[in-house]
């Protein structure tokens, strides 16, 4: 068993790219690679696809579930995709997870609106991405993660992750 297995969230608004970087990110690292989006419920995904934002109280849950599929994954090590917009959210998931780095993947609202809107594969509409810009708390000097600009190709947003994570460079 692997006691030094990556953690690792990979968070942002929609459209930052979150589960390309993750998917890439996972397979550097000889890890799985999990979508937090597939651990919703249908009630959540039914609000999201009407462009309703969800509440806290929607999201504990999900966020519980986040979180404990970390802590289930401290041998074997994970990369998950994962929104993670506030700071009470990284709390809530590190309480199961407490080894997890967040690494926040960052861009310019037109960048994003431009990816959002060109996506045909999603339930999130681009008429969110507003509201998650609204409630994005940029990571904290104390939580264990850093940030990545996106306007570079996946491949060497991964190149500096991978680089990043290995020196020690999330706080």
């Amino acid at each position: 068993m692997n006691h030094h297995a990556p953690l690792v969230c990979v968070m942002g608004v929609s459209a930052a790219g979150k589960s390309t970087v993750g998917i890439a990110l996972a397979d550097a690292l000889g890890v799985p690679f999990a979508d937090a989006d597939s651990l919703h419920s249908a009630a959540n995904r039914t609000k999201m696809n009407a462009g309703t934002a969800l509440t806290d109280d929607d999201r504990w849950p999900w966020l519980d579930a986040v979180g404990a599929r970390f802590g289930a994954s401290e041998g074997t090590g994970l990369v998950m995709a994962c929104s993670a917009l506030r700071r009470v959210y990284r709390d809530r998931i590190r309480a199961a997870g407490p080894g997890v780095v967040f690494v926040h993947l960052t861009g310019s609202r037109e960048l994003l609106l431009s990816r959002a809107q060109t996506r045909t594969d999603h339930f999130m509409p681009a008429s969110l991405l507003d509201s998650q810009v609204a409630t994005l708390e940029d990571l904290e000097s104390d939580e264990a993660g850093f940030e990545v600009t996106v306007d570079r190709a996946p491949d060497e947003l991964v190149a500096e992750i991978v680089e990043r994570l290995g020196s020690g460079q999330a706080r």
